[in-house]
């Protein structure tokens, strides 16, 4: 770690974050990786969408349009949105960042579960403003020890549903229940990075469109494979949208990126086809390891949680899988270090994580 100058300072906390460390892509020794680190869709962008990349790329040399129209039409459509009430960003992860640095600060008070998504703790470090940890019920979220967390000083309280690195869900009316118990200065922030892998889950839609206090937050890196644009949007409340407006950068998303995403957000039939293809080889996966004796809590996102017997294993098993040129996600930092989080690859990777893990158990027997 570089150490601080003596008279230029940054802001109050921002030398409390901790880098975040994305998934590894490369093993030493292995000329080709089977990744399943980062939860990325292993089918790629539809055929279509990366054809309307390609033919952007005749318009490098203009500006993007500012407001984002198209593509908020094309997702108030496909989710029956009020577009106006839609704003874009690069990647949820910049309006996470909007939502902490418009309604957090030095003072302030931001919530978020034990094993939730780190962004939220760094987003609020670098607002000023308090993380504050509160503990999950069996990798589940617990809403009674939200609510027994919130003070006056909270001002924003972020979930996932489906959560990540864990993979389980809370149901409406606990997330309902949550919204009604908020204090009346706090905004509940639900992340629906993974609602799409849910059949038939709005992602909390229905809740925000009913009250003031809750906003969503979705991202077009998962299902429908653009995590290398950096393409994600928020839907919430007018008086929150105005606000989150009011600090977007103009041109914050490119103009590939732009007529990549409306292409692949019409495209159902392929995004119907990856989330089949996601829930027959996560489940297939989830038994299959479960019956080597490496369970996992029941999964609502394109990853699982192996669940291991100690530390220990978990860190040889990622060794052995390493070895055979496969790379997991491990979740020590999470708070997990029992555990590995895997992407669910296609059929045939996922064949191969198994027949692994098989191997790995069996010099461990």
């Amino acid at each position: 770690m570089t150490e601080p100058h003596p008279d230029i300072r940054p802001q109050p906390g921002i030398l409390d974050i901790a880098l975040y460390v994305g998934g590894e892509s490369k093993l030493q020794g292995h000329a080709e990786v089977l990744k399943l680190s980062s939860n990325e869709n292993p089918f790629g962008p539809s055929p279509a969408t990366v054809e309307a990349f390609r033919a952007s790329s005749g318009e490098l040399h203009r500006y993007p349009n500012s407001d984002h129209g198209a593509l908020r039409g094309a997702l108030g459509r496909l989710h029956g949105l009020d577009p106006e009430r839609i704003i874009c960003g690069a990647g949820s992860d910049e309006i996470i960042a909007f939502l902490c640095q418009c309604y957090a600060g030095p003072g302030d008070e931001v919530i978020h579960t034990e094993h939730g998504f780190g962004m939220y703790r760094i987003s609020a470090l670098a607002a000023g403003a308090t993380p504050v940890e509160v503990p999950e019920r069996a990798r589940h979220t617990d809403v009674d020890a939200i609510l027994a967390a919130c003070t006056a000083r909270t001002r924003l309280v972020f979930i996932a549903n489906p959560n990540n690195p864990t993979g389980t869900m809370i149901g409406e009316d606990e997330v309902t229940r949550l919204s009604e118990g908020l204090p009346p200065q706090a905004l509940l922030v639900l992340d629906g990075a993974y609602a799409e892998f849910v059949p038939g889950f709005d992602g909390g839609a229905g809740l925000v469109g009913a009250r003031e206090n809750v906003v969503m937050t979705r991202t077009l890196s998962k299902i429908y494979g653009l995590g290398g644009l950096r393409v994600g949007w928020g839907y919430g409340p007018a008086h929150v949208i105005d606000t989150l407006n009011r600090v977007r950068g103009p041109f914050n998303l490119s103009g590939p990126a732009l007529a990549a995403a409306q292409v692949a957000v019409e495209d159902v039939d392929y995004t119907a086809f990856c989330q089949a293809e996601n829930i027959l080889n996560r489940d297939r996966l989830a038994a299959d390891l479960a019956a080597l004796g490496v369970p996992s809590d029941p999964s609502f996102a394109n990853f699982i949680l192996a669940q291991f017997a100690s530390a220990a294993e978990a860190e040889a098993c990622d060794a052995h899988l390493r070895r055979a040129g496969i790379i997991v996600r491990r979740v020590a930092g999470y708070k997990l270090p029992a555990a590995l989080r895997i992407t669910v690859g296609d059929g045939a990777a996922c064949a191969r994580v198994a027949e692994a893990v098989a191997a790995f158990m069996k010099v461990r027997a």
